[in-house]
């Protein structure tokens, strides 16, 4: 059930309807108990609409995402009431291993498999041939996203940040809940099991900030995202060779475009969704092609992972307590496991290699320059800065892009070239692209006026504005439907 379909419009009328129509009911008795009986036909409502949205992909797994929350729960309560240190540990120990497992087993069994395949054949001198009956089926959609939510709970319960929660249903809920299921946000526990408590509200500035949130998102995707997928970097990373080295370097910012937009479209519109049924998710990006490092990079880019990776990995390794050379270590660490994390693929390790090698020299850049004012001095002048570190990304995503080495390095030496005729980029195609950059390099304060301003306006004048946001996706979606980038992870 895709954010963009017609499918996904009706479904959230329903949920919206039913949420606020059983959000309505009011307790007869101003009591705790009063107002948690009427919260309990709302609660079962969105939960059962959440299970509805994840069997919409594929009812088969439905079980497993069932089984892991409810194993969390109880477990968690287990831990915050065990008086023994070792047993805790133990316990904790069987929720991360049941987690990894599941989400080893579903995601890398098959990687795992070839790449046995391979050292063998490589060994033996023979061709490398895998059954299928080794195969396990396609990992179930938005199992990285789910696992890292529910075993961070338990991690939170296990550590004393957050104390066991009460409600069974409302648990499941937090990990089930349909605007970010599939492809997060990670939102973390603290953040969204007191809302799923609170009693819903939808002020009407609220609801007009959820409206322009969607809408922006929808324009990101259907406009931006799939037109540049479908009419330059598609067919760039298709056969590179096809292309000069300008039309191959056009089709590189395309994707650094394209993910940005596809990724953050889909951000908006789930934490419109959310917003639009009471629950704030907090922003997951924040213009990161304007940082001028690496590091800035990462606390602006996918900002829900960057900072769960920091809190349940990299400060966990040590973070940045002990020597230089093991800060570097575990920077590396934290990206390589962050790079499989986004896929069974050699690339994304690669690329996950390429970013933490890249934060081991701004870290040491930044150790060996000082502090001014209690930050680190600026190495290079800030507009240079952004330059460069927009082009190691983009050098980066060419991996993470392409379906095997073979054409990330064709895609390098198709640069290398330096040929610059250009048939193959058309006027409008050029435009959307540098109209893609420009955008995201207006200053923030200039898009939190434009959304005040829509909040302010009349529901009638607003109503006006979506429909011409309408008329723009009818006019710009393409027949070939393309998919979320990171459905896939």
């Amino acid at each position: 059930m895709n954010f963009i379909s017609i499918e996904y419009a009706v479904f959230f009328a329903v949920a919206f309807v039913g949420w606020w129509g059983l959000s309505a009911l009011r307790p007869s008795f101003a009591t705790d108990g009063g107002r948690l009986l009427a919260s309990w036909p709302r609660i079962i409502f969105l939960l059962a609409m959440s299970y509805g949205f994840y069997a919409a992909w594929d009812w088969r797994y439905l079980p497993l995402i069932f089984g892991s929350s409810t194993v969390d729960f109880f477990l968690a309560r287990i831990i915050a009431n065990e008086p023994s240190a070792s047993r805790r540990k133990a316990l904790l120990t069987i929720t991360v291993v049941l987690n990894l497992g599941f989400l080893g087993f579903f995601k890398y069994w098959n990687f795992g498999v070839e790449n046995v395949e391979l050292l063998r054949a490589w060994l033996t001198g023979t061709a490398p041939k895998t059954s299928d009956a080794m195969r396990v089926l396609l990992p179930p959609v938005g199992i990285s996203f789910f696992t890292f939510e529910s075993m961070s709970y338990v991690i939170d319960v296990y550590r004393g940040d957050l104390p066991a929660h009460r409600s069974y249903l409302r648990y499941l809920l937090f990990v089930s809940f349909f605007p970010h299921l599939v492809a997060g946000p990670i939102v973390r526990p603290r953040d969204l099991l007191p809302q799923l408590e609170a009693v819903p509200s939808l002020p009407s500035r609220v609801g007009a900030e959820a409206l322009f949130l969607i809408a922006v998102g929808l324009l990101k995707k259907v406009v931006f995202a799939d037109q540049l997928a479908i009419h330059l970097v598609d067919r760039v990373f298709d056969q590179p060779e096809r292309y000069s080295a300008i039309e191959v370097l056009a089709g590189v910012y395309g994707y650094a475009v394209q993910i940005y937009c596809d990724f953050s479209g889909y951000s908006d519109i789930a934490i419109g969704s959310a917003l639009l049924l009471g629950v704030r998710f907090p922003p997951n990006f924040d213009a990161p092609y304007t940082s001028s490092n690496l590091a800035e990079f990462w606390r602006r880019w996918h900002i829900s992972l960057s900072s769960w990776l920091r809190d349940y990995l990299y400060i966990p390794l040590g973070g940045n307590r002990g020597s230089n050379l093991a800060t570097y270590r575990n920077l590396m660490l934290t990206m390589l496991l962050g790079g499989l994390w986004h896929g069974a693929s050699w690339t994304f390790v690669f690329w996950g290699f390429l970013h933490g090698l890249g934060l081991a020299v701004t870290r040491a850049v930044e150790r060996a320059g000082g502090k001014s004012a209690g930050k680190p001095k600026r190495f290079l002048p800030k507009p240079v800065g952004v330059v460069l570190t927009f082009h190691y990304v983009c050098l980066a995503w060419i991996f993470f892009r392409a379906p095997t080495f073979d054409i990330g390095t064709r895609v390098l030496k198709q640069i290398a070239t330096g040929t610059t005729f250009h048939p193959n980029l058309p006027p409008i195609v050029a435009a959307l692209l540098a109209l893609g950059i420009a955008v995201h390099h207006t200053p923030r304060v200039i898009y939190d006026r434009l959304r005040a301003a829509f909040a302010a306006l009349p529901a009638p004048a607003q109503g006006a504005m979506l429909f011409v946001v309408a008329v723009v996706l009818h006019e710009a979606a393409s027949v070939k439907a393309v998919p979320f980038v990171y459905f896939q992870f």
